[in-house]
């Protein structure tokens, strides 16, 4: 069996007052988080943040959550598997280049969604993968509502 071909990716964040925007890409008639093939002897790694740049012009990436990632099960026939980043940005105004292979942008569309609308435009799929990056969020926001102390704080679904 030949080796699966493996795509890396951001959750491209934008905190917009108490929570967050995402972005998201459409091509064809599905949309998803920014990703691309990884390069022979590229790290996927490298391969997201190359990717995010390439697709969207945006270039500020805050990987607040390290490096931890999260990987689909196979698709496109078991044949491909995508994993995926967490990063904020600031940049919001972005552009889809043209990318000179194809002699047109790779999408069709972007648009920055909160959480609920991201969820109705995703593939159950990528839904897994936002609800993977959410647990990782709202992690993060539970760790600085506490304090340490231990003693939590319900923080509203739009972390």
């Amino acid at each position: 069996m030949a080796s699966r071909i493996l795509s890396a990716g951001v959750v491209v964040l934008h905190r917009v007052g108490d929570h967050y925007n995402y972005l998201l890409l459409r091509a064809y008639d599905y949309w998803d988080f920014p990703k691309g093939m990884v390069e022979p002897g590229e790290s996927p790694f490298a391969c997201a943040i190359r990717e995010v740049t390439e697709e969207t012009t945006i270039t500020d990436l805050r990987f607040r959550w390290g490096r931890i990632y999260r990987e689909t099960p196979p698709y496109n026939h078991g044949r491909k598997v995508a994993r995926y980043y967490i990063a904020e940005t600031q940049q919001i105004d972005i552009d889809l280049p043209v990318n000179p292979l194809l002699g047109h942008p790779e999408h069709s569309a972007y648009c920055w969604v909160n959480r609920q609308q991201a969820w109705t435009l995703l593939t159950p799929r990528v839904q897994a993968v936002l609800r993977w990056s959410d647990r990782i969020i709202e992690r993060t926001c539970e760790r600085r509502v506490t304090g340490g102390s231990g003693r939590r704080r319900r923080l509203p679904r739009s972390y």
